[in-house]
């Protein structure tokens, strides 16, 4: 019973890991078919990795209008999760996530849901103590902040206000990919401050390597992060790791490196075991956002499953 009852090291990784985000490029779905897409894995096999429905706080209404018998599938016990992207004007966003919420808590005219989460760019202190200031207290908030320069005061203010911090790690061009040093001090000045952080942007495949950076056919091509290589460095920032190990972990590119066992994911001569994995996925890197859920899910899956057959 205890052996049918532990969390392996994968499962501990993937667990609410990817907010699904296909409104946003390069996917850029419509409302329906993301709406569609979202409610569908709800109820799939891999439900477990899935995390919240990432949504402009300008398109709300659109959501509910698009998604009102999708939402009837959200009930009291397990909501519909969204996450609002603000922008523009604070308060009249905080104003929009209030009604929505407020209308759906009653599960009236098409189901239950809630915006639990507020993302929002910041680039100064100010920045980050006003926006704060215009939401509700009770909303989660990730500040999404620029790490071509020490973050550190940054996110000494994101811990100030009891908010959250956010890291893009990719884009749709060459040149909106970080360098593995600047997304590393990032991570690294989260722990010393006791800030979780999420990531987003240029996550789709478990390994880092050079992949199209759209899913048009003449899309450019670029050397990107993997989430896997992400969230390993995490886990092992938040172990004690020195920065220049986690920077390799990082740029880790040779699919070798990585063992995947019950109780551990090993990469190279480190042993990362499921309750530093729990205990990095709580307190640090807590999940990425992805306009492709099952692209991540589904080649780690090929990759694990590769590794278990090569070791029997």
């Amino acid at each position: 019973m205890v052996e049918s009852l532990r969390v392996k090291a994968v499962d501990a990784l993937l667990a609410g890991l990817v907010d699904y985000a296909g409104l946003f490029p390069p996917a850029s779905e419509g409302m329906r078919e993301a709406l569609e897409n979202y409610a569908s894995y709800r109820e799939g096999d891999d439900r477990s990795a899935l995390g919240r429905f990432i949504v402009p706080a300008s398109r709300l209404k659109e959501l509910e209008l698009a998604g009102r018998d999708l939402l009837e599938r959200g009930t009291w016990s397990e909501p519909w999760r969204l996450s609002a992207l603000v922008s523009g004007d604070v308060r009249a966003a905080a104003e929009e996530i209030l009604r929505f919420n407020a209308h759906r808590s009653s599960g009236a005219e098409g189901g239950h849901a809630l915006i639990d989460v507020a993302e929002i760019k910041a680039s100064t202190i100010d920045d980050i103590e006003n926006q704060r200031s215009n939401l509700p207290d009770d909303l989660i908030t990730y500040f999404e902040i620029p790490i071509n320069a020490d973050v550190t005061q940054l996110v000494k203010a994101i811990a100030r206000v009891g908010a959250l911090a956010k890291v893009r790690t990719g884009g749709v061009t060459p040149e909106s990919i970080p360098p593995a040093n600047a997304i590393i001090d990032f991570i690294a000045a989260c722990r010393r401050e006791g800030v979780s952080f999420k990531a987003t942007a240029g996550l789709h495949h478990p390994i880092r390597g050079s992949y199209r950076l759209t899913y048009e056919p003449d899309s450019p091509i670029g050397t990107m992060y993997g989430f896997l290589n992400v969230f390993v460095a995490s886990a092992l920032i938040y172990s004690g790791a020195d920065t220049e190990t986690a920077i390799a972990a990082l740029e880790e590119s040779d699919l070798g490196a990585f063992t995947f066992e019950d109780d551990a994911i090993v990469w190279r001569d480190r042993r990362i075991t499921t309750e530093q994995i729990e205990a990095s996925r709580q307190e640090l890197g807590n999940t990425f956002g992805s306009c492709s859920f099952r692209e991540p899910v589904d080649e780690l899956a090929a990759i694990t499953n590769a590794t278990r057959s090569s070791d029997q």
